[in-house]
């Protein structure tokens, strides 16, 4: 028996560290990008789940080699997430799932088939969660305009812990948070918002309202998680500024979108000029404050939409020919940031720049927005021309002016050194000193608002004229879920995956070499191994 003793031990070890395994599995992520791990944030999210989550995966069918890739990172995704919770796979039936009943739109894909035919597949990219009788669907592809296919498909996989989670928090939510719509200052009417709204409402309970009246609760914005400042027109009081900034203290997190110019399009469209002047809301102070400051100025950019011009001298035949309009810059979205990452370009008209300021005072700060290579500034007081549709180039020389900047950290109050104002009614003293909290700061109205076409709200960041969709919607969203965004489930789309692609010409170019090689390599490798066991064998024994 004593000779057999090792032996013995080692099948008792292994025994029992399969026993405990089993019971509780352990898990390493050996990838450099850990692919296969879910953030803190989404552990904790599943953990607190008491009832089991049903997943449908209705990306099915006979799939091309990217799309097998994305249903196959959605399926490791769905094991990644039944590790931390009761998760129940439920057979997708593609067929017997009516998209149209769900508001699913299919994906068709036209593929090109070796033998020279077109094939056409039906596709629906999304997954279905239920969670105590409640469902939300999950967006498992992003079709990002300006990206490639594969580059989009990658952004897709990348992002698939955080569409399973959003769509878990919504689940799980026991109650909707709200967020506020400031008015009282010539902001844009709800027709002019409402895609906004729409949009948050999957989300928040979206109010209206104005805080400016004779006596002021200063306390008056606390219950919402977010107060949004929509390119206003006119100032701010002293007692309006008094409460944004106490609430600001208080862990408020705001987004600003302030233009820094006062221009009349109305005038220009008739006259074909407008003088272009500084925008005085009252507010320079308390932004400096927290960080940043909006230049009294415009950016031209190179990179820019079309307006229609007529180009006809005849009055009776008008001829309408798309011209470059500088004055509207497609600004460059920043991959370093969870709101902006895998977001294509941003429309906006009027834009003004943003510098950061304050040095080292502990706030973080990330640029969103900026533009392109080729921008210029014309500052103010100054003069918006339709004529000016073929500027000097040599002109152009400034590169990524920021327009859009996060602000992340614990701010000073503006009030630190300040009396109350008149009409503001509290019994607290001034909060000198914050808590940490958010804010987004956009300079330029122009990206929150939603043009309307037949009294009809078109989509923001629509452009009718090209009929081309920017990414407006998704990045003022993802602004507002990144304000309140407590859990840290935002940060889950700064996720990286590296994007590993076949070399297409050369896998079909030496596609028979690559098959022998695959089809050889194990034998040769196994008949080796066998090789070296028998000599090794035959030599021990010969002695």
């Amino acid at each position: 028996m004593r000779k057999y003793a090792p032996y013995i031990f080692i099948v008792g070890l292994f025994l029992c560290l399969y026993g405990v395994l089993y019971e509780r599995p352990v898990r390493w992520d050996l990838t450099d990008d850990k692919h296969y791990s879910l953030s803190e944030a989404s552990k904790t999210l599943l953990r607190a789940t008491d009832a089991p989550i049903e997943v449908t995966l209705l990306l099915d069918g006979d799939l091309n080699a990217g799309f097998r890739r994305l249903k196959k990172a959605t399926e490791e995704t769905i094991e990644e997430l039944g590790v931390y919770a009761d998760v129940v796979k439920v057979k997708g039936e593609r067929l017997k799932v009516k998209g149209d009943s769900l508001g699913l739109s299919p994906i068709i894909i036209h593929e090109r088939e070796q033998n020279g035919k077109t094939a056409q597949t039906t596709v629906y990219p999304y997954a279905l969660l239920s969670y105590k009788g409640k469902r939300a669907v999950v967006t498992l592809l992003k079709n990002t305009r300006g990206l490639s296919g594969e580059e989009n498909l990658n952004a897709s996989i990348e992002q698939l812990e955080f569409a399973f989670m959003e769509a878990l928090h919504l689940l799980t939510q026991s109650e909707t948070p709200r967020v506020a719509i400031l008015e009282g200052h010539g902001e844009p009417d709800e027709a002019h918002t409402y895609d906004l709204m729409s949009a948050l409402s999957k989300y928040f309970a979206v109010d209206r309202g104005a805080i400016a009246s004779d006596s002021i609760d200063a306390h008056i914005l606390d219950g919402y998680q977010a107060l949004l400042i929509l390119a206003p027109q006119t100032a701010f009081s002293d007692a309006e500024r008094f409460i944004i900034d106490q609430y600001i203290m208080r862990g408020g997190a705001v987004l600003w979108a302030l233009n820094g110019v006062q221009l009349s399009e109305e005038v220009l469209q008739k006259e074909g000029f407008t003088p272009i002047i500084p925008l005085d809301l009252g507010l320079t102070d308390l932004l400096f404050r927290y960080g940043v400051r909006i230049n009294p100025a415009l950016v031209q950019d190179v990179q820019c939409l079309p307006i229609p011009v007529n180009v006809s001298s005849d009055a009776e035949h008008p001829n309408f020919q798309p011209m470059p309009w500088t004055y509207a810059p497609l600004l460059l979205t920043s991959q370093g940031s969870p709101i902006t990452k895998n977001m294509g370009q941003v429309m906006s008209t009027f834009v003004s720049p943003i510098d950061a300021v304050g040095g080292e005072d502990g706030i973080e700060k990330r640029i969103l927005l900026a533009t392109s290579t080729a921008s210029r500034v014309t500052a103010t007081p100054g003069e918006v021309n339709l004529n000016d549709m073929n500027p000097d180039m040599s002109e152009f020389k400034y590169q990524y002016v920021p327009v859009a900047v996060s602000l992340e950290g614990t701010f000073t109050s503006a009030y630190a050194h300040r009396m109350v104002p008149e009409g503001v009614l509290t019994d607290e003293p001034i909060r000198k000193n914050g808590v940490p909290t958010r804010q987004v700061v956009i300079a330029s109205g122009s990206i929150v608002i939603n043009e309307l076409q037949k009294n009809q709200a078109l989509p923001m960041g629509y452009d009718r004229y090209s009929g081309m969709q920017f990414s407006n919607r998704d990045i003022v969203v993802n602004a507002v879920l990144w304000l309140t965004d407590a859990e840290g489930l935002i940060a889950l789309r700064e996720k990286d995956i590296a994007l590993r692609l076949l070399n297409d010409k050369r896998a079909h170019d030496e596609r028979m070499k690559i098959q022998l090689i695959s089809t050889i390599s194990p034998v040769a490798i196994l008949a080796l191994i066998g090789g070296i066991v028998f000599v090794i064998r035959k030599r021990r024994y010969e002695k």
